[in-house]
């Protein structure tokens, strides 16, 4: 087995982490390896932060809250306008891929029809 000559790399999670992880362990019917899993962390490490959690070492800051809702603007005249070119512009650009695939489709089946019809005059 291959020698490490770096240093490996430590992820730092953040108390909150910690401590949303550790009350999904709490709840009836789930098992400590499955929360693991879907975290994509060690279930020792999972079981470590359970025991700083029932030991007071791993606390949420308290005034610390993050806004998860944010209010919407309404979009601007410009904003609408280039929408409605963007929109325009799609359009012609899917009718012009259409006309292309049908061209393509066209010159295809000509070639396949000289092909076959060079068959036949070989015979």
């Amino acid at each position: 087995m291959p020698r490490y000559t770096k240093p490996r790399k430590t992820w730092m999670y953040t108390n909150a982490f910690k401590i949303k992880a550790v009350k999904l362990t709490l709840q009836d019917g789930i098992k400590v390896k499955q929360v693991a899993e879907a975290l994509d962390i060690h279930p020792f490490m999972l079981s470590r932060w359970r025991k700083e959690y029932r030991d007071g070492k791993i606390k949420c800051a308290v005034g610390r809250r993050v806004s998860v809702t944010t209010k919407k603007k309404a979009p601007s005249s410009k904003q609408i306008s280039e929408y409605e070119r963007l929109k325009k512009e799609n359009a012609k650009l899917k009718d012009e891929n259409d006309l292309l695939k049908k061209w393509q489709r066209y010159l295809a089946e000509q070639h396949q029809n000289d092909l076959d019809s060079s068959k036949d005059t070989d015979i």
